[in-house]
C-alpha cells in the first residue's frame, strides 16, 4: 500500500490567494486535462502537485517535464521514449515520461516552447491516449492526466499559428490563473515570516528575529516582478545577511546586483557604446521646400518639423529615445529607469517588448519571461 502524500503547503491569506485555492479543489478531482497560468515565480508546480494531489490519481506517479530545458528531438524521446536502434545513440529502449506517468499525472512545464511537431503528438495522447515510441510501430495505451503550464498568452500564439489551437482547445478544459504577488499583498507578511524562520533553521539560528516596521513597509511597497520566487530570495539573502542574527532585520536589499563597484554596461545593443541619440525630424518627402525643423528656445525635446510629416513614425522614435536614454542613465535597471519615466515596471516592460528593445538587451538585472523552478 502506498504511503500517504499530503499536497504541497501554499501559504497565504488573500482574497485572491483563496479563491486559487477553492478554484484547484474543484478542479483536482476532475479527470480532464488542466492548465495553470501565471507569471513567473508565482509557484505553477506547486499548484500542479495540488491538481495531483488531490485527485483520485494521488497515489499514482506524478512526473515532471520542462519542455524548454530539451531540443525538439530530445524532448520528442524524453516525452515518448525511443526503441533500440532508433538513431545513432539509441543502445537500448527508453521509457518516455508519458509511459512513466501511466494512471497518474504528468505535468508539462513551460508547453508554449514545444514545437508543432511535439504538439501534434501531445494532442494525439490527450484525444486517444495512445502512442508509439520514437522508432518504434507498436502502439502504447496509457491513462495520464496531463497539466500544462505556462507564462505565455496561448490564445494569441494560437491566433499567431504559433501554438496548436486544437491542442489549446483540449489543454483548456479548465485554466487555473495563480495571482501574481502584487495582487495578494496582505501575504507578504505571512510568506515573508515563513520564508525567514526556514532561512534561520537552515542556518542552524534558535529563531528568527523578524522584521523591524521599517524592512516589512519596503517589502510592502515592492512590486516584486519575479513573485514569490523573488521575494523568498530577499528574504533568505537578508537573513544570512542579518549582523545580528537575534534582533530584528533593518536591511532589505532587492537587487543582489547592486553595488558601488557593478560593472556599468556599455550598451544593451550592442558591445560597444553608441553614439549620442539624436531624433532628427526631416522634412516629409511631399514638401521638400519646407524648412528641415524648428523648435522653441527652451524645448528640451527634439526639433520640431515644420510642414508634413509621419505623426506616428516621429512619436514612436522620440518614445524609443527616452527609453534608451532612461535605460543608459540607469545603468539599465530597469525599475529605476521606469521612475524616471512616470512609468511603473510593467508599463516600462511593455514599451520595451513593442519596440523590440527587450530582445538585445545584455544587462545582467532582468530576466526573461522564462520561469524555472516555481517557489510559492
Amino acid at each position: 500500500m502506498s504511503p500517504a502524500v499530503s499536497p504541497p503547503s501554499l501559504i497565504g491569506q488573500a482574497p485572491s490567494f483563496l479563491g486559487l485555492m477553492e478554484h484547484v479543489s474543484q478542479a483536482a478531482p476532475l479527470n480532464r486535462p488542466t492548465l495553470v497560468i501565471g507569471e513567473r515565480g508565482t509557484g505553477k508546480e506547486l499548484v500542479a502537485a495540488r491538481l495531483h494531489y488531490l485527485s483520485p490519481r494521488w497515489d499514482k506517479p506524478f512526473v515532471k517535464l520542462n519542455c524548454a530545458a530539451l531540443s525538439d528531438t530530445l524532448l520528442e524521446t524524453e516525452l515518448f521514449g525511443h526503441e533500440a536502434g532508433s538513431f545513432t545513440g539509441a543502445a537500448k529502449r527508453h521509457v518516455g515520461r508519458f509511459e512513466l506517468a501511466d494512471g497518474g499525472t504528468l505535468f508539462l512545464d513551460e508547453i508554449a516552447t514545444a514545437t508543432l511537431r511535439v504538439q501534434e503528438k501531445i494532442l494525439r495522447v490527450i484525444e486517444y491516449g495512445e502512442f508509439e515510441r520514437v522508432g518504434g510501430n507498436t502502439t502504447i495505451q496509457i491513462d495520464v492526466r496531463v497539466v500544462g503550464a505556462t507564462n505565455a498568452d496561448l490564445p494569441r500564439l494560437a491566433d499567431q499559428g504559433k501554438f496548436r489551437a486544437d491542442l489549446l482547445d483540449r489543454l483548456s478544459f479548465d485554466v487555473v490563473t495563480i495571482p501574481p504577488m502584487r495582487a495578494r499583498p496582505e501575504d507578504i507578511p505571512i510568506l515573508a515570516e515563513h520564508f525567514g524562520v526556514a532561512m534561520a533553521r537552515e542556518l542552524g539560528r534558535p529563531f528568527f528575529g523578524g522584521f523591524t516596521p521599517d524592512a516589512m513597509q519596503q517589502m510592502l511597497a515592492y512590486d516584486w516582478p519575479g513573485n514569490v520566487r523573488e521575494l523568498k530570495n530577499v528574504v533568505e539573502r537578508a537573513v544570512y545577511r542579518a549582523g545580528d542574527p537575534e534582533s530584528p532585520i533593518t536591511d532589505i536589499h532587492f537587487d543582489p546586483f547592486q553595488s558601488p563597484w557593478r560593472p556599468k554596461q556599455m550598451s544593451i545593443y550592442d558591445d560597444a557604446a553608441p553614439a549620442p541619440i539624436v531624433v532628427t525630424m526631416p522634412p516629409a518627402a511631399s514638401a521638400p521646400s519646407a524648412p528641415a525643423a524648428t523648435a522653441p528656445a527652451d524645448s528640451t525635446g527634439p526639433a520640431l518639423p515644420d510642414g508634413p510629416c509621419d505623426f506616428l513614425g516621429l512619436v514612436a522614435d522620440y518614445e524609443k529615445v527616452l527609453l534608451r536614454n532612461a535605460l543608459e542613465r540607469n545603468q539599465f535597471h530597469q525599475k529605476r529607469a521606469a521612475t524616471d519615466l512616470g512609468l511603473n515596471y510593467h508599463q516600462f516592460r511593455g514599451y520595451l517588448r513593442k519596440y523590440g528593445l527587450l530582445e538585445r538587451r545584455h544587462g545582467p538585472r532582468e530576466a526573461d519571461d522564462g520561469d524555472e523552478g516555481d517557489e510559492g
